[in-house]
């Protein structure tokens, strides 16, 4: 596996390296997400109980941003949702937002005083997508925790829910629908060629042999319909789309299924006891009817291709560093003269 090593915070700041340059992307090569981080941010020592402490004496939360370098999505929060004058206001009146660099060697202390680095603390908390966003309360809790780019709306949405400490009075996707009433196409893209209820999911009744991709959506969900009319319709998205059993499930609704492992459950609850905050979230399953992985938050194609053949490939089960794959299979590509586009 190609090893993968991205500029540390610090030497952006010593100029060890350009900004623009990292360590196998060779000279001159231009790190598709790198931005500087706003001056706004906090300067950390990152004593993260201390940092919870600091933030409490201000009445405001701590919001803990995982990213790399070369990260378009990581960009796009930047460029985008922190480029938007209300996002930063309300982000600056309710957090402080400490960086954390997934790759990056600088000390933490967590939260039970034990001495890390950033990319052990990334590590041990499973973060998986860059940016991952988790929001910590008073104590030093999880109040929410976001894998992936949240658009603007829903991500202002994520800031006020943490901000009026609703994390303790409701799920964050029953906060985000009551709030974000949106026009969409209003239906279900559930293909001919998908599972079709009444579910069981089981492997032993789907006897095909193939791993489960179940789609959690909903019928007022834009990036549904964009996931499915956009991306998922081109040819080589439809070919790997064939080496799964493919479920839409609608996450609202009190239809009764069978789960990969025999529960039988409404699709509401079994939403919501996966945690699923975001539509659409894909989830996939092994035989056994374990979670392999699961995608949630924006993505485009290439990255919603990478991660079917993490999966089909099982690659998952040698390299569990998700990032690390998507880097080789985009070397890779353009090893053989194939252009990679990370936001298309």
């Amino acid at each position: 596996m190609i090893k993968l090593a991205f500029l540390l915070i610090g030497l952006l700041f010593t100029g060890g390296l350009s900004a623009a340059e990292g360590e196998g992307l060779g000279k001159g090569m231009v790190n598709p997400g790198f931005h500087e981080k706003p001056a706004w941010f906090k300067h950390s020592f990152l004593d993260l109980r201390e940092d919870v402490g600091e933030a409490a004496e201000e009445n405001k939360r701590v919001l803990l941003f995982f990213h790399q370098d070369g990260c378009p999505y990581c960009a796009k929060l930047l460029n985008e949702n922190f480029t938007i004058k209300e996002i930063v206001d309300k982000t600056n009146r309710g957090f402080q937002v400490i960086e954390i660099n997934i790759w990056g060697d600088s000390e933490v202390t967590d939260l039970n005083g034990d001495s890390t680095t950033e990319k052990d603390f990334a590590a041990a908390l499973k973060v998986m997508y860059t940016p991952t966003l988790l929001f910590l309360d008073e104590q030093g809790r999880n109040a929410l925790r976001i894998n992936g780019y949240f658009p603007p709306h829903k991500f202002s949405t994520a800031l006020d829910y943490v901000a009026e400490k609703q994390e303790t009075q409701q799920r964050f996707r029953d906060y985000l629908a009551q709030r974000q009433p949106v026009a969409a196409s209003g239906k279900l893209h559930r293909e001919p060629g998908y599972l079709q209820p009444p579910y069981d999911l089981r492997s032993q009744s789907r006897k095909s042999g193939k791993p489960l991709l179940v789609m959690m959506e909903m019928k007022q969900c834009p990036p549904c319909d964009e996931l499915h009319q956009e991306i998922l319709s081109r040819p080589e998205l439809q070919k790997s789309l064939s080496e799964f059993d493919v479920a839409v499930i609608d996450v609202w609704s009190s239809e009764k299924l069978v789960t990969p492992t025999g529960e039988r459950i409404s699709a509401n609850d079994w939403a919501s006891n996966l945690e699923i905050n975001y539509t659409p979230s894909l989830i996939f399953f092994d035989d056994l009817g374990r979670e392999i992985f699961r995608m949630e938050a924006f993505l485009k194609r290439f990255h919603i291709h990478a991660v079917m053949d993490y999966v089909t490939t099982g690659s998952y089960r040698e390299q569990p560093n998700f990032q690390r794959f998507v880097q080789a299979r985009a070397d890779h590509m353009r090893e053989q003269g194939i252009e990679v586009n990370l936001m298309e």
